[in-house]
C-alpha cells in the first residue's frame, strides 16, 4: 500500500478532568494542520504524571469529552485506556490503535515534550508515530527548552516533531475545578454541555 492510501489518524491523550474549550480548539487544530481522517480522543485512566482528585470518576470524564464533541465528524472518544485499567502507558495505546494501513499522529504538550525521554518505551513511541506538539503558553524563556529538546531528539532518533499552531489558550482544568467549587461562572471556559454535565452531576464540589 502506497503513503497516498494510509490513514491518518491521530491521538490525543489526557486526563480531562474536565475537558475544556481549549482541548476542544487544540484537537481541532491538530485535525486541519495533520490533515487526520481521524482523531482518537483518549481519556486516560490514571495518568503516569498526574495526581487526580479523590473523587475522580474515569467515566465521566469519558461522558463529557462525549458531549464536548458530539458532532464533531472524525473524532472518536475512545474508552482504551479506560477499559484497560491501571497506569495509562501511551505505549500500550499505540500498540493497540497500530494497523499496516494507518499512520498514527501523537499530540503532545509542552511538559511532555520537555519530559519526553523520561517516557516509558520512549524510543519505540518514536517509531510507532509522527510526534507532534502545541503550545498552551506564551513563555520566551520555554521556546528555547523546547527548541532545544526538539533538536535533541532530531539528533538522537531522526525524529522531529512538529509544530500544531493555536492561539494561546492559557486554561487549565486545574482552575476549571476550583472554579466550581468556589461557585464561579464556567460558562465561558467549557462547551455547554459539559458545563450542563457538571452541574447536574455535582462534580468538583469537594
Amino acid at each position: 500500500m502506497n503513503g497516498m492510501d494510509m490513514l491518518r489518524v491521530g491521538v490525543y491523550g489526557g486526563t480531562f478532568a474536565p475537558i475544556h474549550n481549549a482541548h476542544v480548539a487544540v484537537a481541532k487544530a491538530f485535525m486541519e494542520q495533520m490533515k487526520l481522517d481521524y482523531l482518537f480522543v483518549i481519556p486516560t485512566f490514571i495518568p503516569p504524571h498526574k495526581e487526580v482528585d479523590r473523587s475522580d470518576d474515569p467515566l465521566y470524564r469519558l461522558k463529557m469529552c462525549e458531549l464536548a464533541f458530539e458532532g464533531t465528524d472524525g473524532v472518536i472518544i475512545s474508552d482504551v485506556e479506560i477499559k484497560r485499567g491501571g497506569r495509562s502507558y501511551t505505549y500500550d495505546t499505540l500498540k493497540e490503535l497500530q494497523r499496516p494501513d494507518t499512520r498514527l499522529f501523537l499530540l503532545c504538550g509542552t511538559d511532555m515534550v520537555l519530559t519526553f525521554d523520561k517516557w516509558y518505551r520512549y524510543e519505540d513511541i518514536l517509531k510507532m508515530c509522527y510526534p507532534t506538539y502545541v503550545r498552551r503558553e506564551d513563555d520566551p524563556l520555554l521556546t528555547a527548552r523546547i527548541i532545544s529538546k526538539i533538536g535533541e531528539y532530531y539528533e538522537k532518533h531522526g525524529v522531529m516533531f512538529r509544530r500544531i499552531v493555536t492561539e494561546p489558550m492559557p486554561m487549565a482544568s486545574t482552575d476549571i475545578r476550583r472554579a466550581v467549587r468556589e461557585g464561579k461562572d464556567i460558562s465561558e471556559l467549557v462547551p455547554p454541555a459539559v458545563e450542563k454535565f457538571i452541574r447536574e452531576n455535582r462534580l468538583y464540589l469537594d
